[in-house]
């Protein structure tokens, strides 16, 4: 059907190609060259019987004349393809074959009139007119191909008559009667001719039309059948789709009554074609697991017109149910009535137990999530809370008079509980940041008292080995930048606190400056010491979780091998990282790059944290403790003896709001965690029931900064984690107080 398109369409084309000025002229030039024997063949008739009856001078004569015209107009129609093949114009190319068409004529009317004067008068008139209307039909035969060309031969043949029928009358002397006799048959002639000249002006052009539309008649419906045949196809191939799918499909009318199902559908359900054929899916998919408000989505859908999806319970034959997911489109006829719903049912059965087994393993996840953290505050409480007890006798033991020996001691105990607690605080740092929990929180901060702050604090620790810790800071460093002032600090107590620890001989250099100009600062830190140093192909496993440069560096030195690694994972989430290079028994260069903006901020007064506060601001204040451990309430006892303060316990939250009813203190050191009520309960119930409101500190062993946000949200003011030393416990004491006479003074 294909190929007989093609043929078609080609047949199509040729006719207009044939039938355009172009293609007529080449018509027109093809048929007179076609003809040019038949042509002489008369014309050569015509001389013999002059050269037989007059003389073969005037016959060759005649023949000359003919010839001449007729080879002209043969030599320009010979050359009209070449010409139009170049470029020349079809209308300069039709005006040159109307001028040898005119030659050609004038020709014939001069052999014609050799005839008409060589022969006596009767006997060259039929002649002559035979000859005459020879060249005239030849004329309008082409009429519809070069209509300038055979009007200018008509033309040429009609003067002849007229000017042969003239020299007759006038200058011959011709009878009368016979003159009109002459014309009288010349203009029957003509008459007899005149169908044939309407045949070939309108007979001829209503069969090149008819011709044109039988070819566009049998092309379209060559087209029509490869329709028909292709939506056959296309109808099969639906159908082979829709018997061969998985998914069930089913085919329902207007009221949603079943019309069709695939075998899929049967094989599914259970259900024949014959066995559901004019019923609603509702009497016999669903069930009472079947969800209502979608089989209503479904109807009124339906109802609408309207594609719908969904997912809902069927059920098989023997009752078994099954999930599926549904897809409901609506199939319209010509005037967009509704005349089908096609229903495709996938069954997700498996998707549904997946997505219950994906629920319950988030589920398992969450609550080992929530064991873990909760796992991880009560251990850090538990440790937290000796540890206080341990960290502060040892600080108040430092401050007893001892022996060097027993100094000795006590420096031991403090140093191993602070390295206790460093790796706790490794341990839950680590944590937090597997679980994404740890946060940046970026304030603005001067920056060179912060560096100040961790190397006076890093300093007594290489003075104890004998080490220099020298600090250098670039002149374009920025006074004021934006970041976390804590995790910066955290960065720097890790890696400057391994180059101590990894160096016996020389000394740890701080070098801080910035990798960028202008407003967005990266500072850059490079910490570089002269110590045991990290062999090549160790160098970035110092970065991995709980490892280190090796198993002997472990039991020599100690350490978590967490603190590198929280490090690097700090310094990542503030826009840098931290990079190392090194050399064994040479030392080790580890350098911090944060991004840090400056920030144009005036100048503020940085309080030294080793500087205790004025102890006349305690003078005849009343402060509560709230603290269930007996030792933390004798540490704290112990921590505030010497100052001119009033200091009462309680064991217990509950204890603690009589306490504050009683004793109406300006400060109380509240713990969060207590029997019969704990701090967080306490504080509220002070803030919503009590006229009176202390300035409340939270003092306890839960570190996290979700507990910090818990107790700010109880209504607390402050909050110091255990352990606590004695310059932080004081300084908090008289920030409330002093907080407290400020709020007095406004109100």
């Amino acid at each position: 059907m294909a190929a007989e398109i093609h043929e078609l369409n080609r047949a199509l084309e040729a006719f207009d190609q044939r039938n355009t000025p172009e293609g007529l002229l080449l018509r027109y030039a093809r048929g007179r060259l076609r003809h040019f024997f038949a042509r002489q063949s008369l014309s050569l008739f015509g001389a013999l019987i002059l050269a037989f009856t007059v003389s073969p001078l005037i016959g060759l004569a005649a023949l000359s004349v003919s010839l001449f015209g007729e080879l002209l107009d043969t030599y320009v129609l010979r050359r009209v393809k070449k010409q139009l093949q170049r470029g020349v114009s079809v209308k300069q190319v039709q005006y040159k074959t109307t001028v040898t068409a005119f030659a050609q004529a004038f020709g014939l009317s001069a052999f014609v009139a050799i005839l008409w004067l060589a022969i006596p008068r009767e006997a060259a008139l039929l002649l002559c007119l035979a000859y005459l209307a020879a060249g005239a039909v030849n004329a309008v035969m082409a009429l519809p191909f070069h209509r300038r060309a055979a009007v200018a031969r008509l033309l040429v043949y009609g003067s002849t008559v007229v000017g042969l029928f003239i020299a007759d009358f006038f200058v011959l002397h011709y009878q009368r009667e016979q003159f009109f006799y002459n014309v009288a048959a010349t203009l029957m002639v003509a008459y007899t001719m005149l169908p044939f000249v309407s045949y070939v002006t309108t007979g001829r052009l209503r069969d090149l039309r008819q011709q044109r539309r039988q070819i566009e008649q049998g092309l379209e419906l060559a087209k029509a059948n490869a329709s028909l045949q292709e939506r056959q196809r296309e109808g099969r191939r639906l159908s082979s789709i829709a018997e061969n799918a998985v998914d069930s499909i089913m085919m329902l009318d207007a009221q949603a009554n079943t019309l069709w199902v695939n075998p899929a559908f049967t094989r599914k359900t259970g259900y024949k074609l014959s066995e559901v054929v004019g019923k609603h899916p509702t009497q016999y998919l669903h069930g009472l697991r079947s969800d209502p408000a979608t089989l209503r989505r479904f109807t009124q859908a339906i109802k609408d017109g309207v594609a719908a999806h969904g997912e809902n319970v069927n059920y098989t034959k023997i009752g078994a149910a099954f999930w599926v997911e549904t897809n409901l489109s609506p199939v319209f006829d010509d005037r967009g009535n509704l005349e089908m719903v096609v229903c495709v049912d996938r069954d997700i059965t498996l998707k549904k137990q997946r997505e219950a087994e994906l629920a319950e393993a988030k589920r398992a996840a969450e609550m080992g999530e929530r064991a873990k953290t909760a796992f991880l505050a009560t251990m850090s409480h538990e440790i937290r809370t000796p540890m206080n007890g341990i960290i502060g006798m040892s600080d108040l033991l430092s401050d007893a008079k001892l022996s060097s020996e027993e100094a000795l001691y006590v420096q031991t105990i403090r140093h191993s509980s602070e390295a206790l607690l460093t790796i706790i605080n490794d341990i839950l740092d680590f944590s937090k940041l597997q679980d994404g929990h740890l946060k940046i929180s970026s304030i603005a901060f001067e920056l060179q008292p912060c560096l100040d702050e961790v190397v006076n604090l890093m300093r007594p620790q290489a003075a104890a080995k004998g080490i220099p810790l020298i600090i250098e800071t670039a002149d374009n460093l920025p006074r004021t930048v934006w970041g976390d002032d804590g995790r910066l600090r955290q960065i720097l107590v890790n890696v400057i606190g391994n180059a101590i620890k990894f160096t016996e001989t020389g000394n740890v250099t701080v070098q801080v400056g910035t990798v960028k100009e202008g407003p967005d600062h990266g500072l850059e830190i490079s910490v570089t010491d002269t110590g045991i140093g990290i062999a090549p192909d160790r160098i970035e496993h110092v970065f991995d979780q709980f490892a280190q440069a090796d198993a002997a560096t472990t039991r020599r030195f100690g350490g978590t091998g967490l603190g590198l690694a929280i490090s690097r994972q700090l310094a990542r989430m503030m826009g840098g990282d931290v990079i190392a290079t090194s050399a064994v028994n040479v030392g080790s260069c580890f350098v911090i790059q944060v991004d840090f903006p400056s920030v144009n901020l005036p100048a503020k007064r940085v309080t030294d944290p080793d500087v205790m506060p004025d102890p006349t601001v305690f003078d005849g204040k009343t402060v509560l403790l709230a603290e269930d451990n007996r030792t933390n309430r004798f540490l704290v006892q112990k921590l505030l003896k010497d100052l001119p303060l009033t200091l009462v316990t309680a064991v217990n939250g509950k204890e603690a709001v009589e306490m504050v009813k009683e004793y109406q203190p300006e400060i109380v050191l509240m713990d969060m965690s207590m029997p019969v009520m704990d701090g967080l309960d306490a504080t509220r119930f002070i803030r919503h029931q009590m006229s009176n409101q202390p300035h409340i500190i939270a003092l306890t062993a839960n570190a996290y900064r979700s507990d910090r946000q818990a107790c700010l949200e109880a209504g607390m003011n402050g909050f110091l984690p255990k352990p606590v030393r004695r310059a932080e416990l004081l300084r908090a004491i008289a920030h409330g107080l002093e907080s407290r006479t400020t709020a007095a003074r406004i109100g």
